[in-house]
């Protein structure tokens, strides 16, 4: 590497770039899909009533809507509730809570469909009762987080494949310029009865060291990204809580806010990845090259 620098800095510079996109893009991921498991969670379609609508028709429309098979969970939510909510949404505006009271806010009944496709079927059903004021529900949401999402994976599935194949021709042509040079070393190698793995190790080794050089570098330069845009995306999602990933025992990877475990996951993930491309690479190298 040190009689061929500027080789070895154009493969790990290419490593660097594709791990570099492949990390963004399964940042944006994985938080684009937490997203929608939250919104899918909660309430998704709310209806309001007018003060005309009394407790037991709500009770039956409830029961009519459970009927369609299409709905998970119901909650409704009366004057005083509403009242108490509202309260605790406005706790540090003094000057709202004095002029809101019970008797001016509605009634709602908060509606989990069992899939989002029966949203619109749902609120079709709602909105020809007697009595409905609005309804209010989260599919133009979840469906922009999912067209986002599809996009992002299609995009970036695309823009990855490639950068992989680049990267596996230019660690092809280092390798094997490296073995190139290096020939008649091997040739009297094979004639003093080195072993083929003996002869390919030191190769293979080197494709690593660019695979996991790559690795650290892009691993670095994410976490610093992600660090940056931080405050901007949590002034975004404001409102919305931790979004878990995965749990292991007692230990909770939280992908936003990003925690600890979190980039020790996204590290261990790219640093394997670099791994893999620099073996790969190599090893593809030294089996066309090395003939022995």
């Amino acid at each position: 590497m040190r009689r061929t620098p500027y080789q070895a800095i154009t493969s790990v510079f290419m490593v660097f770039v594709t791990l570099l996109v492949t990390g963004i893009f399964l940042c944006l991921a994985l938080t684009s899909s937490a997203l929608i498991s939250y919104f899918e969670t909660k309430p998704q379609l709310t209806v309001f009533f007018t003060d005309e609508k009394d407790k037991s028709s709500i009770d039956a429309l409830t029961e009519k809507l459970k009927a369609t098979a299409k709905v998970s969970s119901t909650v409704y939510i009366s004057k005083d509730e509403a009242l108490k909510i509202y309260r605790e949404q406005n706790k540090n505006d003094p000057l709202l809570l004095e002029m809101v009271t019970a008797d001016v806010l509605p009634a709602s009944l908060e509606i989990s469909a069992v899939s989002p496709k029966y949203l619109v079927e749902l609120s079709d059903l709602v909105k020809g009762e007697s009595g409905v004021d609005e309804v209010v529900f989260q599919k133009d949401v979840v469906d922009t987080l999912i067209n986002w999402t599809t996009t992002i994976r299609k995009v970036g599935i695309l823009f990855i494949i490639f950068l992989l194949i680049a990267t596996q021709f230019i660690l092809l042509t280092t390798v094997g310029i490296k073995i190139a040079l290096q020939r008649e070393e091997i040739e009297i190698l094979t004639l003093v009865g080195a072993t083929s793995w003996y002869i390919k190790k030191p190769f293979i080794a080197e494709g690593i060291l660019y695979g996991l050089s790559g690795a650290i570098l892009s691993s670095f330069v994410i976490s610093v990204l992600v660090l940056y845009v931080r405050p901007f995306v949590s002034s975004f999602l404001k409102g919305i809580p931790d979004l878990s990933l995965i749990q292991f025992s007692n230990v909770t990877v939280t992908i936003w806010p990003p925690n600890l475990p979190f980039f020790g996951l996204l590290w261990t993930i790219i640093l394997l990845f670099g791994f893999m491309i620099g073996f790969i690479g190599s090893l593809i190298a030294v089996s066309r090259y090395i003939k022995y």
